[in-house]
């Protein structure tokens, strides 16, 4: 959705009203998620939610009360220590996810297999919160402690994560089994990719950077014939020394067959190399 017409009409209520329905809604995969595949399966992936799961399990806790007591405290502490960036949203997503597990407690579950548990559960949050974050806000929980770590420790915010996440994980692996702690695993790996092809999409663009000795040829070639820009980049050989022009330029996955086949009947001795640019932005790629 773009909300940037052709007539560069902007409307900034409307682009406010969607982030907070982006929020509602990913919150609301994400309890939905943990109430039909995590959490019978026993499937604690990190995460406030893994917690809640090792809690109700030992206890007897209800997991969204559990969800409660972790998440409000930490958003209270994360304003007072970070400031008040987090905002309403963050608020309506640490408040919300665990409303609607409660709500969705008595749902059946959608399976008992812990292998489809966890990759059916992780698809799910990685979903829910790959929503949220396009809504400019988090569910809060241990993404705000690990912050807070991030902030006072000098570790990398992944590291932060890995940590809290690694220490649920091998509480779950202690409190059942191993095998739950492997498939938390797997749920953790499917959230964590499931959540970039929401953020870039399941599009990937091959970036090319061509050296010839034919650069006109090409160029034009390119322009004309796939239509996509070109930029000349300007670069010298390492042997000679001597300047020689580098050609770059970014294609549809689609496109880029046609890319080397031009190339090629070109000039079949220029040097070629590629890789994926898992997100592009500007004229020709407008996604949103």
């Amino acid at each position: 959705m773009n909300l940037r017409k052709k007539n560069n009409s902007y409307n900034p209520k409307l682009e406010k009203l969607l982030e907070y329905i982006y929020v509602v809604i990913g919150s609301a995969f994400v309890a939905i998620g943990f109430n039909l595949f995590l959490l019978p399966n026993r499937v604690a992936s990190g995460g406030v939610s893994g917690i809640s799961t090792i809690f109700e399990a030992t206890f007897g806790f209800e997991p969204a009360y559990v969800q409660w007591a972790f998440n409000i405290p930490l958003f209270i502490v994360g304003i007072l220590l970070l400031g008040r960036q987090f905002g309403i949203k963050t608020l309506i997503g640490t408040i919300f996810v665990p409303f609607v597990v409660y709500l969705t407690r008595n749902w059946e579950p959608a399976t008992l297999d812990p292998l489809l548990g966890s990759l059916f559960g992780g698809i799910a949050i990685g979903l829910g919160i790959g929503i949220v974050f396009r809504g400019k806000a988090s569910t809060g929980g241990t993404d705000l402690a690990a912050q807070i770590i991030h902030k006072y420790s000098g570790l990398t915010l992944g590291t932060c994560v890995a940590l809290i996440d690694g220490l649920i994980v091998l509480s779950a692996a202690i409190v059942f089994d191993i095998e739950s702690g492997l498939y938390a695993l797997i749920a953790l790996y499917v959230t964590s990719k499931t959540i970039d092809i929401v953020q870039i999409g399941w599009g990937r663009s091959k970036m090319a950077m061509i050296i010839t000795s034919k650069q006109q040829e090409i160029q034009d070639a390119i322009l004309h014939e796939i239509d996509r820009g070109v930029t000349r980049l300007t670069a010298h050989g390492g042997f000679t020394n001597n300047e020689r022009p580098i050609l770059m330029c970014v294609v549809d996955q689609t496109e880029f067959t046609k890319l080397k086949q031009l190339v090629r009947s070109i000039d079949p001795h220029a040097f070629v190399t590629v890789t994926d640019a898992s997100e592009v932005l500007g004229e020709g790629f407008n996604r949103v």
